[in-house]
């Protein structure tokens, strides 16, 4: 589990990100996915990602790192924010910038709602990472408003549609941050990865 997770940096230019000398795993969804909530449920901390009710709230490149051995990263939200079309322009290539360029990512953690259908925008994001050859894993959020039949009904839902794409599918990864559900298999995922 971990011990100690500490805020760096916030940016909007990728070279002012931290050295590349870490790991890194950065988390990324729709605008009110649930994302600050689930980064500080695995760090164990209330506040260390800032949450907030109104959507696309996370305009920056978080850094955060974690037991002084890797970096978590915490990026825009891409979707239905109410921003506009300038703002929104301004945080894909903010988004594709940090993802094609950042050397010492290791995973991106994109996350899904488990109570909706896939979405056209996941999909052709997903999609987007594949042709780019960027390492990801999906992980459904909010699993504790839906019971176990639901979600498990609502992720093969979703496999399928990825199989029309994908020959491989990538990690796929059941969480809440209400309950704690996925913390340590999340956790897990990444110490697993360190060691490689």
């Amino acid at each position: 589990m971990i011990k100690q997770a500490r805020f760096i940096i916030s940016n909007t230019d990728v070279k002012k990100c931290p050295p590349p000398d870490r790991p890194e795993y950065a988390f990324i969804g729709r605008s009110n996915v649930g994302k600050s909530s689930l980064i500080n449920m695995l760090v164990g901390q209330k506040s260390l990602a800032k949450v907030s009710v109104r959507p696309g709230k996370t305009q920056l490149i978080n850094h955060f790192i974690i037991d002084e051995s890797w970096y978590l990263v915490d990026l825009p939200g891409y979707g239905y924010a109410k921003i506009s079309i300038s703002v929104k322009e301004k945080f894909q290539k903010l988004i594709s910038r940090y993802i094609l360029n950042r050397e010492n990512l290791y995973c991106l953690f994109v996350l899904i709602d488990i109570r909706h259908a896939a979405q056209k925008i996941d999909i052709e994001f997903i999609t987007w990472l594949g042709e780019n050859h960027i390492p990801f894993a999906i992980v459904f959020t909010k699993a504790d408003k839906v019971g176990k039949v639901t979600a498990a009904k609502n992720v093969a839902a979703y496999t399928v549609e990825l199989k029309e794409i994908w020959e491989e599918l990538p990690p796929i990864l059941i969480s809440s941050s209400v309950d704690g559900t996925g913390q340590e298999e999340i956790i897990s995922f990444i110490e697993n990865a360190n060691k490689t």
